[in-house]
């Protein structure tokens, strides 16, 4: 069966390489902004995910299995997205230093052939060490913090900001494969 991706995103590819060596990336057109928040991050990134997956379900005419996801952080219940510009990564990182934060990863799996769908989400714990102004504006430096939810990319520079996780370390890079893995298995 054919798997695809809903995602653009490079990290959410490699490691689904980890599952399937072959698969097709159809980026979704989802329109993100009609989903409103309201403080249950679980519920907005399972809402997320799944209307990414459904938008690529119109434009698969052969059995496949899609795979959507969406990873938000959160800090105090607000939402931190992509940052707008430096001065939105700077506030993000200085809210996140020295502080726990919650990273949420939904996850939708559609099986066109039979007609399943499962949406469901992972949270994962962080604690950012204390970080000062030198190592937040060096950090913005290197570009990496501007795509990413919270400012931040665990797998790379952001990486050494971390001081301890508790939860899927692949939920905070943006696939929970142990999660992906166990759903796909209930879906086929």
């Amino acid at each position: 069966m054919n798997v695809v991706l809903a995602s653009a995103s490079i990290r959410r590819q490699e490691l689904l390489e980890r599952l399937y060596k072959e698969f097709t990336i159809i980026v979704s057109d989802f329109d993100e902004s009609s989903v409103v928040y309201k403080g249950i991050p679980e519920e907005y990134v399972k809402e997320l995910s799944k209307g990414k997956a459904m938008a690529v379900c119109k434009n698969i005419n052969e059995p496949s299995i899609i795979i959507a996801a969406d990873t938000i952080v959160v800090y105090n219940n607000d939402v931190l997205l992509k940052p707008k510009d430096e001065k939105d990564a700077y506030e993000m990182l200085k809210k996140l230093s020295g502080n726990l934060h919650y990273v949420y990863s939904g996850i939708t799996v559609v099986n066109t052939y039979n007609n399943k769908i499962i949406s469901e989400s992972v949270e994962t714990q962080v604690k950012f060490s204390d970080l000062n102004d030198a190592e937040i504006n060096e950090y913005i430096k290197t570009g990496e913090p501007m795509d990413k939810s919270g400012a931040y990319g665990i797998q790379g520079y952001g990486g050494v900001f971390v001081e301890k996780i508790n939860g899927c370390y692949y939920n905070v890079v943006g696939l929970p494969l142990n999660k992906l893995k166990e759903i796909i298995k209930r879906i086929s």
